[in-house]
Order: structure tokens, then C-alpha cells, then sequence
């Protein structure tokens, strides 16, 4: 007999973006879901809260904040009728600005010919040599989007048809394609761009995806093509508010979300899944465990024997932060606002720039953190990326006040010194430089909140800080993401699946990780009911 309490259809194991979007897309198919997330609440690197003790109402978003993968994947949220419960994406424009030493800055708006015209102001020939690479950027969004919506499991022959009639169209830019998609981000800005300002943002902007060197890297200019038919957003009341309505949806839809509950084993017998058991020792049974969590992390988790020794071995070698390059988080709570006076004098043309996810970091500055970081140096010049959430939404801070995101993307995994003994040191010096570029940083301090890549590693349950679980190359894509015999639709437990940014199509907080375990689990199930009928 069923005991309804601890047997479901289906096990999630972690409640982030992709575990419940997975649950909500099983829930539509009137599946019974049980999501288990081993922090507090739901969201994962999709949350926010208040997390400064000094600051209570200052609303911190301790990993994502910019909502624009799910402006790409926009059916998500319209599929699983998020709005309802009180999901909404507040436009942002301008997107992002660049910031140079000299006073000069560059917006990239959403308006390709308005980006141009930014271009302009430093060089004619950048800017046309830019609306030329967008046509490029162009073709290589319509090849890439339609294969990030399917499974690449599958045979997909209209989407492939799709794809290569995109590529006739524009077979004159086939060549250059290929070069884009197997160089580095920073040789295609090099061969296109002349002014230091064009070329020092393309490489603040891609920098944010990766290695600017790495071979491969040119597809860090997705970035570009987004911004410019997607542009940004972001969550109205805090990424949370996404996180808290993809719950409750899941829970309209008669699914279940546990909190506090980590999972201590992916239970497995003779290859077959037999459910979760937590570390407290309770267990709940189901034939399917979707692993919403790292691939290595979920795969480590499965019982001892139940997955091939070889594979443990190459997920674990899937690279994550490879380089030893990753993210530092600090967040700032402050009695006042920022401003960006230099720069909007500069502009002269009254565009307010503390609204805008600011870049800064030159060209050298960028190559510099990362050769830098990858030898465990804490790099010397700056290249952050900073925001204001309050500029935009001014329910994230109290009245007159802010909340600062600093974001500097390229940062020693791990250091030489160790984050526990610099951690402080390397804040300081963050904010220190950033306050060359931006006013009212330094002398409103209330409080911060500082992670580094362990702390991440050790909060998110990732491995060596990766925030978006498996480094983004070519070879880390489709069917090979996370490794090869790992990205198909059968992994060697059967019932087992796997549902995060560590899988097809990638990190991002969009949910189509999710959709797409979703979606391989209801085939799964479909044709396990169809043998048992028979």
C-alpha cells in the first residue's frame, strides 16, 4: 500500500530556480513532487534577503541579481503562469555602462544603433565596425537560441533545419562565425576595434562570462546579443519574490517544498532509483530523483557502487572555476546613495547612470585579474561590476538609503594568503577602487557582507565556488555538459536525472534546466506506464 506521506512520482533535490521549475513543469502534468532544500527557504543563488545584522532593512541579493537569461527563456515564466503569484521583471534602462579612468563612459542600450552611437563618440570606425559584428553576434544567436530551448538529446530535426537555414541565409558570415565561436572574446575585440574605451568594455562585458584569452571564449559575446534583443530587468521586491512564486505555483499544483532538509543519499538498488534518505535519517521513496544540485555534488550522493567509478571521476574533473579564477560577492548597506557625478558631467546629456549595472576595468586591468588570480595573487587594478538594486526599486533599501552589489568577477579561488586571513584587506581595496569612479561609497558605510568563492562553495553546496556549475565552453555544452555520457537523457542509475545550471542549456536563473529534466522525466514515466499496461 502507497503511504502518501513519504512516497511521491518524483524527488527533487534542491529547490533553486531549476529544482522548482522542474517541480512546477511535473506538477502541470499532474505529477506528485516532493522538492527538498537543504537551506532555510527556496531560491538557491536565486534568493535575497536580509542578511546584513547592522542594516535589517536593507535588502541583499547574495548571488544573482540582473534578470537576463529569463528574458531570453521568457516563456518560462508565461508556462508556468508566474505572475500570479507575484512575479514581475522591472525594466532596466540603461542596461550596462562601461566606466573608463579618464571620466568617459559607454552605455550599452538595448537600441543596437544607440549602442553605435555611444561608439561613436570615440571612433567612427568602431562604431560601424561594431553594427557589423552585431550581424555576426546576430547569426550566432540564431543558431545557438533555438538549441539551448531543446533537448539536445533529441533528434530535433526542425530546430536543425531551422539552424541551417539561418546559416544559408548568411552563409557569407559562416568563416567569421567559426572564428568568433573558436577564438577568444579578446582577440575578436582586438581584430574589430581600434579606441581603448571600445575595447576595454567589450572586455569588462564578456570578462563577466570568462576567461577573455581562453580559445572558445568568442561565445562570451552572447552577452552582447542578449542585451541587445532582451535587454535587462530585474525582479520587482528582490530575486526572492521569482524563487517565492515558482514555490507557491509548485503548491497550487499540489506539490510539496521542505526546507532545512539536506539530503545525505541518493538511494539506488542493483542501478535503480529507490528514493532520497535525509541527514537526519528520514527517507521518502520515488522511482525518479531529479539532482538539482552541482552534477558532481549529486552524483557523489547516489549510493556507494550504484555509479561507475570512471564517471565519479569525470564529473569531478568537469571544470569548474578551472583557471582558479571565481567571483567575490560584497555587499554594502548605506545611510545614503551613491552617485556617479564625473561620469554624468562628462555625458552631459542627463542619463542617470546610478539606475545602470556599472563595468569598470580596462582592458590591462581585466587581463590582469585574471593572469592574477589564476597564480592565487589578489589582482592589484580594478574590474568590477556594481549596482544599486535600490536605484530601481527603492522598496530594497529605507527612504534616502542604499544597497550596494559589488561584483568583482575575477578573483583568486584560492589564494596564496587564504580568504580568511584577506578577506577584510581584499574588500576594502574593492571598494576603495570602486570608489574612484563612483561618490558616497566609503563615508555611509552601515555594514557589508563579504563572500569569496569558499563561501560560496560551502553556502551553495557548488564545488570550488562556480556559480554556474560547470565552467561555459564549447566543449561543456549541449550533450558534453557536464561531461560526455553525462548530458543525455539516461544516466547509468536508472530514475536518476539531472536538473541544474550543470547541465543543458547552462547557468543563468531562467528555469530551463529544470523544464528540460521535466520534460525527460514525463518521457521517462510515460513509457514506464506504457510497459506496465502492456
Amino acid at each position: 500500500m502507497k503511504n502518501n506521506k513519504t512516497e511521491y512520482d518524483v524527488i527533487i533535490v534542491g529547490g533553486g530556480s531549476n529544482g522548482l521549475s522542474a517541480g512546477c513543469y511535473l506538477g502541470l502534468a499532474g505529477k506528485k513532487v516532493l522538492v527538498l532544500e537543504a537551506l532555510d527557504k527556496v531560491g538557491g543563488m536565486a534568493s535575497s534577503g536580509y542578511l546584513i545584522p547592522e542594516a535589517p532593512e536593507h535588502l541583499v541579493h547574495p548571488c544573482a541579481l540582473d534578470m537576463m537569461s529569463m528574458r531570453v527563456h521568457s516563456h518560462v515564466p508565461k508556462e508556468l503562469d508566474l505572475s500570479r503569484h507575484g512575479f514581475e521583471i522591472l525594466d532596466l534602462s540603461p542596461g550596462y555602462v562601461y566606466l573608463h579612468p579618464d571620466g568617459s563612459s559607454l552605455i550599452f542600450w538595448r537600441d543596437r544603433l544607440k549602442t553605435a552611437d555611444e561608439i561613436r563618440r570615440f571612433s567612427e570606425r568602431d562604431a560601424e565596425a561594431f553594427l557589423k559584428f552585431m550581424d555576426l553576434i546576430d547569426l550566432f544567436m540564431d543558431v545557438a537560441l533555438p538549441m539551448m530551448r531543446v533537448d539536445p538529446a533529441r533528434t530535433n530535426i526542425r530546430t536543425k533545419l531551422r539552424v541551417l537555414g539561418a546559416i544559408l541565409k548568411k552563409r557569407k558570415l559562416k568563416p567569421e562565425l567559426m572564428a568568433l565561436m573558436t577564438g577568444s572574446a579578446h582577440q575578436a575585440a582586438r581584430e574589430r576595434f581600434e579606441h581603448p574605451v571600445t575595447i576595454s568594455a567589450m572586455c569588462a562585458l564578456t570578462g563577466l562570462a570568462g576567461d577573455i584569452t581562453a580559445d572558445g571564449g568568442g561565445i562570451y559575446y552572447a552577452l552582447l546579443g542578449f542585451l541587445h534583443r532582451f535587454g535587462v530587468g530585474r525582479v520587482s521586491g528582490g530575486m526572492q519574490r521569482l524563487s517565492n512564486a515558482m514555490q507557491a505555483r509548485l503548491e497550487e499544483l499540489g506539490g510539496t517544498v521542505k526546507a532545512s532538509a539536506p539530503v545525505s543519499e541518493i538511494i539506488s538498488e542493483e542501478g535503480v532509483v529507490k528514493g532520497v534518505k535525509l541527514e537526519d535519517g528520514q527517507c521518502f521513496s520515488s522511482s525518479v530523483v531529479i539532482a538539482g544540485c552541482h552534477p558532481k555534488v549529486a552524483l557523489e550522493m547516489v549510493s556507494e557502487g550504484e555509479i561507475p567509478s570512471n564517471l565519479l571521476t569525470r564529473v569531478a574533473m568537469a571544470p569548474a572555476n578551472a583557471k582558479g579564477t571565481g567571483p567575490l560577492k560584497v555587499d554594502v548597506a548605506l545611510s545614503g546613495q551613491i552617485s556617479v557625478p564625473r561620469f554624468e558631467a562628462a555625458r552631459g546629456d542627463g542619463v542617470d547612470l546610478r539606475r545602470a549595472c556599472l563595468l569598470i576595468g580596462t582592458e590591462e586591468a581585466v587581463l590582469e585579474n585574471f593572469a592574477s588570480s589564476s597564480r592565487g595573487q589578489v589582482p592589484k587594478l580594478p574590474y568590477i561590476t556594481m549596482a544599486a538594486p535600490s536605484a530601481v526599486d527603492a522598496t530594497q533599501a529605507p527612504e534616502g538609503q542604499e544597497v550596494v552589489y559589488i561584483y568583482p568577477p575575477v578573483m583568486p579561488v584560492n589564494p596564496t594568503d587564504g580568504w580568511d586571513g584577506i578577506r577584510d584587506q581584499v574588500a576594502d581595496q574593492v571598494i576603495e577602487q570602486a570608489s574612484d569612479y563612483v561618490d558616497g561609497l566609503k563615508d555611509q558605510v552601515i555594514g557589508r557582507r563579504i563572500e569569496a568563492a569558499p563561501d560560496f562553495t560551502a553556502r551553495l553546496n557548488t564545488v570550488n565556488g562556480c556559480v554556474v556549475h560547470i565552467d561555459t565552453t564549447t566543449m561543456r555544452s549541449s550533450t558534453m555538459r557536464p561531461a560526455q555520457g553525462l548530458g543525455g537523457d539516461t544516466l547509468p542509475v536508472q530514475g536518476l536525472y539531472l536538473g541544474s545550471a550543470g547541465i543543458h542549456p547552462g547557468g543563468g536563473v531562467n528555469g530551463m534546466a529544470g523544464r528540460l529534466a521535466a520534460s525527460r522525466v514525463n518521457r521517462y514515466l510515460a513509457k514506464k506506464a506504457e510497459k506496465k499496461s502492456q
